[in-house]
């Protein structure tokens, strides 16, 4: 069914059309080339009317919306087409777009559930169905879950507009078919994922595990605090580290730093006793957390299923250290099970993955910042850049992109975009990736909760979903402050009543 027709200038990646209707932003269209039909996507839509182009008044708006229903030429719907290749390569997974533009007097159609079905919907068992086109509700909206894992993901959005419900999808997709995810879980998100084969751990630091530097952000050591963090090092000798009692091992080596009669370490008395304080305080603050006793922490993720590592018990600091831990023992472990797996290595030992596996990091603003280096940055990156040749995926989900990494950001191959304000948070998605116009960069404004623009490797085309909600995700939605207002005081009311009971309990004892 023609809708309209190409009008002006015309190019290879772009179109404006004239419509007989408004066209959604989002809608897929056909263009009727005389080469071949071309698929394209309404980037920006806007509609005019004569009748109201120069009113001043309400006097004036009343008179012409009378003009304006009677004149049936009145509307004027205007619409910015990008153009996303040949619809008969796009069926074959192949985008090619034109080398001449369309021709201004192109016919604009409807595009059919024939058109899009097998573009966004292919059949194949690396595609699963997250939801429906956005404007289109009988289109499956497909992703490509090998992309991810090879070419890593970001997900990106402003608090409740749908980000972790996604992940919950998507680790709920990749445990069906026995993959292994990683969820590092800072607001406790999703201990309560009611779905098959989920394992949550508390996450616990072993300290014997760390060098010095990473036990010192443990310990809460300031940074600049240089003589204390030298008198950690040099205590934190491989014999504490082995030691069966490794706190009072620890101690122990710096009362030697303590009662030295070196000229030196006698001026670092002072320094050593904080050291000690801080040894101390941290037994009895962190004992829930530190636990040199744990054994190797990668021991308690299980291959073929949903991990959800719960370090929302952890303050920043700790939380840092946890995680790149993690990161760097899953690396290690991927890579030597892959050159085990390609007969480079001789090396002998049970690999803990021999499979590839899917690491997501929530917050990764606090993670991954912009402005300062973490060691959990550092081991991100590491694996963003490398982690694709070892099978290992990196997923990262912020509210906040104008302050993670772009370094890192930019090295999603995927991304999942929700609602989106913040004009910085805008420019920083868009510097980070490249295949999304700025046309539709400025309808993430506009976005509802569930929806989601899809751009990357994970999908045949950039795409506009509402994706489905997952029923077994039991926390992480608002919490209704009136409701539970209304409880306390059911509560209060309650509380009254008993202590009025017993008071006249009391005075007929009496």
């Amino acid at each position: 069914m023609t809708i309209g027709f190409v009008i002006g200038e015309s190019k290879p990646t772009m179109v404006r059309a004239q419509t007989a209707r408004p066209l959604a932003v989002g809608e897929y269209v056909i263009i009727d080339s005389t080469e071949k039909k071309i698929l394209g996507l309404v980037e920006k839509s806007s509609v005019s009317s004569a009748a109201f182009a120069d009113v001043q008044n309400y006097e004036e708006a009343f008179e012409s919306k009378e003009i304006a229903e009677s004149n049936i030429r009145d509307k004027s719907y205007i619409s910015n087409i990008g153009i996303l290749g040949f619809l008969d390569g796009l069926k074959k997974g192949t985008p090619v777009l034109p080398a001449i533009p369309p021709i201004p007097g192109t016919a604009i159609l409807t595009a059919t559930k024939e058109d899009l079905g097998v573009i966004f919907g292919p059949n194949e068992e690396v595609w699963i169905k997250i939801g429906k086109l956005l404007r289109n509700n009988t289109i499956d909206a497909k992703i490509n879950l090998d992309k991810i894992v090879s070419r890593h993901l970001g997900i990106l959005a402003m608090t409740g507009m749908g980000k972790s419900n996604l992940v919950a999808l998507i680790t709920k997709e990749i445990a069906k078919l026995k993959g292994t995810v990683i969820i590092f879980d800072y607001h406790n998100d999703y201990t309560f994922l009611d779905i098959p084969k989920i394992n949550v751990i508390d996450a616990k630091i072993n300290p014997r595990l760390l060098d010095a530097d990473a036990l010192s952000e443990v310990l809460e050591i300031r940074e600049n605090a240089n003589v204390q963090q030298r008198v950690l090092r040099v205590a934190l000798t491989q014999t504490v580290k082995e030691s069966k009692e490794f706190w009072n091992k620890l101690e122990r080596e710096v009362d030697i730093i303590i009662n030295s009669d070196d000229k030196k370490e006698k001026e670092n008395r002072n320094s050593a006793y904080r050291v000690k304080d801080k040894i101390d305080d941290a037994q009895h603050r962190f004992a829930d957390i530190l636990d040199p006793d744990m054994g190797y922490p990668l021991s308690f993720i299980k291959e073929g299923r949903a991990n959800v590592i719960n370090i929302s018990e952890l303050s920043e600091k700790q939380a840092n250290v946890a995680l790149a831990f993690y990161l760097q023992e899953l690396l290690r472990d991927r890579k030597e099970s892959s050159a085990a797996k390609n007969r480079r290595s001789k090396k002998q030992r049970d690999y803990k993955f021999e499979w590839p596996i899917f690491v997501i990091v929530e917050e990764a603003h606090v993670f991954i910042p912009k402005e300062r280096d973490t060691t959990a940055k550092y081991w991100a990156a590491k694996i963003a850049r490398e982690g694709r040749k070892f099978g290992m995926g990196l997923g990262i989900v912020s509210q906040r992109p104008r302050s993670v990494d772009l370094n890192v950001l930019s090295q999603m191959g995927s991304f999942a975009i929700m609602k989106i304000i913040q004009e910085d948070d805008q420019r920083q998605i868009a510097s980070a990736t490249e295949s999304t116009s700025r046309e539709l960069i400025t309808q993430l404004t506009s976005l509802n909760v569930g929806d989601a623009i899809l751009v990357g490797q994970w999908v045949n085309l950039p795409s506009l979903v509402h994706i489905e909600e997952v029923k077994e995700k039991k926390t992480g939605s608002d919490q209704s402050a009136v409701s539970q207002w209304a409880s306390g005081k059911k509560m209060d009311g309650i509380a009254v009543e008993s202590t009025q009971d017993l008071i006249q309990k009391d005075l007929l004892l009496e």
